[in-house]
């Protein structure tokens, strides 16, 4: 029990009030555009999605900045139908992918509010992706 004290001290950060990100995310509001989005949300979707093959409806938005935990990010929305561990699709998903300092952060399950009213273009990247 001593021993997991100064680990627990590891896991906390001085803001506690947000999640945890990959990060070091400073807070600053001029964010930087994300140059490379497309690279970075494909390397991050093929370890995020159970089986990347077949993807289907692929689709994606511009970087746009929204407010996301009270700071502005830049977020590009993303619209897909992947398949589940049965090998069937699933209804279209739309996830937002969050941006601090023009790297990936993380990924929002529930993306309605920041991703209402963008404007989607193909994104066969993804449908191509391979383990």
């Amino acid at each position: 029990m001593l021993l997991s004290l100064p680990l627990a001290g590891c896991l906390t950060s001085d803001d506690s009030s947000g999640p945890t990100t990959f990060t070091g995310d400073r807070g600053v509001d001029n964010q930087p555009v994300p140059t490379n989005s497309r690279a970075q949300i494909l390397a991050f979707m093929r370890t995020y999605l159970n089986d990347p093959v077949g993807v289907r409806d692929a689709a994606i938005a511009e970087p746009v900045q929204r407010t996301v935990g009270g700071r502005l990010r830049y977020v590009v929305c993303l619209r897909y139908s992947a398949r589940d561990t049965d090998g069937n699709y699933r209804p279209a998903r739309e996830r937002g992918i969050v941006f601090v300092d023009g790297r990936l952060d993380r990924i929002m399950e529930n993306a309605g509010e920041p991703c209402a009213g963008m404007s989607y273009g193909t994104f066969p990247d993804l449908e191509k992706m391979t383990r």
